[in-house]
C-alpha cells in the first residue's frame, strides 16, 4: 500500500470511528498534540475530542469521506476531501457536507493525525 493509499484508508477509519463512536480508534490515530479547528473558530485538543465521544455528547447516524486527495512532503501528509455526516453534536442536530483539510505526520512506520479542520459546503 502506498502512503497516499494508507492516508486515504486512515481517513476512512476515522469516519467509521465517528459513526460507531469508537474512541479507541481515535485515541490510536490522533497524535498526542492533535488539534481540531471547528468551523466557528473554536478549537479542541485530543483529550477534549476523545472525552466528548466517551461522554455520549455526540451521536452519528452517518459519516463518510470521499474525493480524497493526498499530498506528501517528507514525513508529513495533507489530505483534502469531502466529509458528509448526519447526527447530533451535544444538543445540536446536523446534516451537512464539508471540505476538510487533515494533516498527518509519520512517526516511524505509523501515521498519526496532527490537525483537522473543515468548512461546510452546499
Amino acid at each position: 500500500m502506498t502512503n497516499k493509499q494508507e492516508i486515504t484508508a486512515l481517513e476512512q477509519a476515522i469516519a467509521d470511528a465517528h459513526r460507531t463512536l469508537d474512541a479507541g480508534v481515535l485515541e490510536a490515530l490522533y497524535h498526542p498534540d492533535f488539534l481540531l479547528l471547528q468551523p466557528d473558530g473554536a478549537h479542541e485538543g485530543k483529550a477534549d475530542v476523545i472525552a466528548a465521544f466517551r461522554s455520549g455528547e455526540r451521536a452519528w447516524q452517518s459519516a463518510e469521506v470521499d474525493e480524497i486527495e493526498v499530498r506528501l512532503a517528507g514525513d508529513t501528509a495533507v489530505a483534502v476531501g469531502r466529509w458528509r455526516a448526519r447526527g447530533r453534536n451535544r444538543d445540536v442536530e446536523f446534516d451537512y457536507a464539508a471540505r476538510f483539510l487533515s494533516v498527518w505526520t509519520r512517526e516511524g512506520e505509523r501515521w498519526r493525525n496532527l490537525a483537522y479542520t473543515a468548512t461546510e459546503i452546499t
